[in-house]
């Protein structure tokens, strides 16, 4: 099992600075940020970009892993983007793994536009832009001409410091998503579908969990090539509520196969409202008994 945080882009970086070295001076295995023009009930407070950020982590760290939950093709073009990818993954010297989900509608992301945004169909965008992202980031001299993207011989020299490219942790729910996960994904990520009581979202993450299995089977992927990741913070309890929480956590979740969780860094009120000294007790109690 191995364990993450992940720090909202909400803070100044002389105040964001400590807490992505934190991560990594507790031992944490992975580090991530949000990926929105703004979020939730957080939209009238500060927010700065993820990309810049997480360039920032890696010169400020040496050792974690970073990258996104989730990058959102609500107001990204994978051409763009690749660039942007391509520089992350040089600047943390191949420590980037980039998570990527649909998008959702409805939300500031697509307000704030406008709604120039929305589109019919979510999946099909997602499915597009990840299989565009694939090309971008493994080939040279790419042209395109889809649904939703167009691209004309656009290039990706030097390429990614990992090859063949930086890993995709895809998120993904339903059976054309998880088809998804298994054509693309060197990891996969939910945050469970029932969230009214710890029980039934600790049921729907093994019933998730189960469909993976039947989408690789289906792809005649191995099911060990893909990494599982639980996303915390749609969870009924916070996560790092207590020592005995977060070890209860990563306990029922290496029971249902997931290999890697990640869990908010507590705020001072809001969402994921929590006390940081829990961290450092994690981070002496938990951590070092983890595998990986």
């Amino acid at each position: 099992m191995k364990a993450g945080i992940t720090i909202l882009p909400e803070y100044r970086w002389a105040e964001a600075r400590p807490r992505w070295q934190a991560v990594e001076e507790y031992g944490f295995a992975h580090a991530w940020t949000f990926d929105h023009l703004g979020w939730g009930p957080l939209v009238g407070g500060p927010w700065f970009g993820s990309v810049p950020t997480l360039a920032l982590a890696a010169e400020a760290t040496s050792r974690v892993e970073l990258g996104m939950l989730v990058a959102s093709p609500n107001f990204r073009h994978p051409v763009p983007f690749a660039r942007e990818l391509t520089a992350l993954d040089d600047v943390s010297g191949g420590r980037f793994t980039l998570g990527v989900g649909a998008g959702g509608m409805g939300g500031y992301d697509t307000r704030v536009l406008g709604g120039a945004n929305a589109v019919a169909s979510p999946a099909r965008r997602y499915a597009e832009f990840v299989e565009l992202l694939d090309l971008l980031l493994t080939r040279d001299d790419v042209t395109w001409s889809g649904e939703h993207y167009r691209a004309e011989g656009a290039r990706n020299l030097p390429g990614c410091v990992q090859r063949p490219r930086i890993p995709f942790v895809l998120a993904a729910n339903g059976p054309r998503s998880l088809r998804l996960v298994a054509r693309f994904g060197q990891g996969w990520i939910t945050t469970g579908t029932r969230h009214d009581a710890l029980e039934s979202w600790w049921a729907s993450l093994a019933e998730l969990s189960a469909r993976l299995d039947e989408a690789l089977a289906a792809a005649d992927r191995p099911r060990a090539e893909v990494r599982r990741f639980l996303q915390t913070d749609a969870a009924p309890v916070f996560a790092l509520s207590s020592v005995e929480c977060y070890r209860d956590f990563l306990g029922r979740a290496g029971e249902l196969g997931f290999t890697d969780v990640a869990a908010p860094w507590p705020r001072e009120s809001g969402p994921f409202a929590g006390d940081e000294r829990i961290l450092e007790a994690v981070a002496a109690e938990v951590l070092p008994g983890l595998a990986g």
